[in-house]
């Protein structure tokens, strides 16, 4: 595993993290990579949207569009 290193973090927001680990029951360390891990399992919007194009392409036009309305009027 890689080692992170991120510098210049204010004091408060240190002790914040601090605290959320200890009432966590984790260490500062365990309580960030669990941070982390949550982020990076996130999609971003972009990455949704790449998924969403491979996965809901469609060969419908417009005729079948309209076929399937007439059909759903001829039902009623």
């Amino acid at each position: 595993m890689t080692a992170l290193t991120i510098r210049d973090v204010p004091d408060d927001q240190i002790h914040t993290l601090k605290v959320r680990a200890a009432l966590a029951g984790k260490s500062l360390q365990a309580f960030m990579q669990e941070l982390i891990a949550r982020e990076v399992a996130k999609p971003t919007m972009a990455e949704m949207m790449a998924r969403l194009d491979r996965e809901t392409t469609a060969e419908v036009g417009a005729r079948d569009i309209v076929s399937a309305i007439d059909e759903g009027r001829a039902g009623r």
